[in-house]
């Protein structure tokens, strides 16, 4: 068994050991967490959970909110070996209560209602409760040496079927999928990140930057408060933005332009051209990007807005998708039937449960593929073109294309196309809307009937996808 030269807690370690007194998480409330007591509070978690009898190996559950116990709780699992799973926020108590009975943790660090909601169900009763730490000292350093292919962290997705399908990264797993989003980011020590992607600020660690937490329930992306977002970017002096689209579109409307921002990073939902406008006038001096990737494999592709020619903006607002650049190096995609399929070192593996491979596994070429499950296209310059999910195409109907350019006509804010057959309906959401003109526009696109709604559902996850089952139902 191989083993990673160094691993994710021993980067962080080694940024304690280089800055010690640098902030490493800033709160909500203001409150600067340096890398120092990151590193204590993390050590006197590992003693405690040690002390409870969890070592290499052993799958603890985590269920606690983006916060600085969060990472304490993080870095001290991995201290110790342990393995940290995460259930699917948006899947609910019942994906919940499935995850813990397909991952079979030993423990559960949690608290407030998670401990109430642990007593009211078997499957978490069952489960270890690791304590807080007290004022006890640490007595030393614990820190396990593993191989590069231990399991060190469990996550699910909730997949189309809605069942939450478990997703095992490995200690190299992590550490490699840091350093390929580092080749886009290329975070320097001093950097301050506003972070509303929780995984990126364990790469922050790593890194030795310092993150701040969003204010607001990060768990309902669309009704954070923008300005309460902007104060925070200009009292941490905060020079780059980590967020999905929801969150940067909040952090764009109606800013003022924020000219000390120097880099902008979003993805986990689309990125339509609108937002990406939006963001520039908040951001004028800022390089803006876009990444494509998914939960299985994480980065695909990459797009840089400086990267745009106005024959692309022209492209999409004509219905030719929507463009996610190019791939990263590390990774191989083919294109089969119109739909993306991706191989590489950073690319899944399997899932938890075996029997979840058989629809987005395949061997060719002597290379491990994975389905994504998102319809594309690659033009003469090797760029991806996002077209939407393949199964929510019909015939030439593709939901990104049709998207992508509703959202460039005026007073347009949301918009999602249920194709069905031969004809498609476009629902849309904004001010000032003409209905005539949107028939129009839209007619020019396909068989395409145009209906105004007052707000377009989206995903609960990240408010960046359009919900179409529960579109479909509205508008049955």
């Amino acid at each position: 068994m191989g083993r990673a030269a160094l691993n994710l807690v021993e980067l962080f370690l080694r940024q304690v050991e280089a800055r010690p007194d640098a902030a490493a998480i800033i709160t909500p409330q203001g409150r600067v967490v340096s890398y120092r007591e990151l590193a204590k509070a993390s050590a006197a978690r590992a003693q405690v959970y040690q002390r409870a009898g969890i070592g290499a190996g052993d799958i603890v559950l985590i269920a606690r909110g983006v916060s600085v116990e969060l990472y304490e709780t993080l870095l001290a699992v991995f201290r110790l070996g342990a393995v940290a799973m995460f259930p699917e926020p948006a899947a609910g108590l019942k994906g919940l209560r499935l995850a813990v009975q397909a991952a079979q943790p030993k423990a559960v660090a949690t608290a407030g209602i998670g401990h109430v909601l642990r007593l009211l169900f078997p499957e978490l009763r069952r489960l270890k409760s690791l304590g807080e730490p007290g004022a006890e000292s640490v007595d030393r350093e614990i820190l396990a040496h593993l191989a590069g292919d231990a399991p060190a962290l469990i996550t699910f997705t909730s997949g189309s079927t809605g069942r939450p399908k478990g997703i095992v990264r490995t200690s190299d797993f992590l550490v490699l999928q840091h350093t390929l989003l580092e080749n886009l980011r290329r975070t320097k020590p001093g950097d301050v990140d506003l972070i509303s992607l929780p995984v990126f600020i364990l790469s922050n660690l790593a890194a030795g930057a310092a993150s701040v937490i969003p204010a607001g329930k990060l768990t309902r992306p669309a009704k954070l408060d923008g300005a309460l977002l902007r104060k925070q970017i200009v009292d941490h002096r905060v020079n780059r933005i980590v967020a999905p689209p929801a969150v940067c579109a909040r952090i764009a409307d109606g800013a003022e332009p924020m000219a000390q921002l120097e880099a902008v990073f979003t993805g986990g939902g689309p990125v339509f051209p609108n937002l990406l406008h939006a963001i520039r006038r908040a951001a004028p001096k800022a390089a803006v990007h876009a990444v494509y990737g998914s939960t299985e494999a994480e980065p695909i592709a990459h797009l840089e807005l400086g990267d745009i020619s106005k024959a692309d903006w022209d492209a999409m607002a004509s219905g030719a998708g929507l463009l996610a650049g190019k791939p990263v190096p590390e990774i191989a995609v083919d294109i089969r039937d119109q739909e993306v399929f991706v191989a590489g070192e950073h690319v899944n593996r399997g899932y938890l449960d075996p029997a979840d491979d058989k629809s987005t596994k395949s061997m060719r070429d002597g290379k491990l593929w994975h389905r994504t499950g998102d319809a594309a296209r690659v033009d003469d310059q090797g760029r991806i073109w996002l077209l939407g999910r393949r199964e929510a195409a019909s015939g030439e109907l593709f939901p990104f294309a049709i998207e992508t350019a509703a959202l460039s006509w005026p007073g347009v804010r949301q918009a999602a196309l249920l194709a069905q057959g031969s004809r498609g309906t476009l629902a849309i959401s904004g001010e000032g809307l003409d209905q005539a003109d949107l028939k129009v526009r839209a007619g020019k696109l396909g068989a395409i009937d145009v209906v105004v709604m007052r707000e377009v559902p989206m995903d609960k996850r990240h408010n960046s996808k359009a919900d179409y089952t529960r579109l479909k139902k509205l508008l049955a």
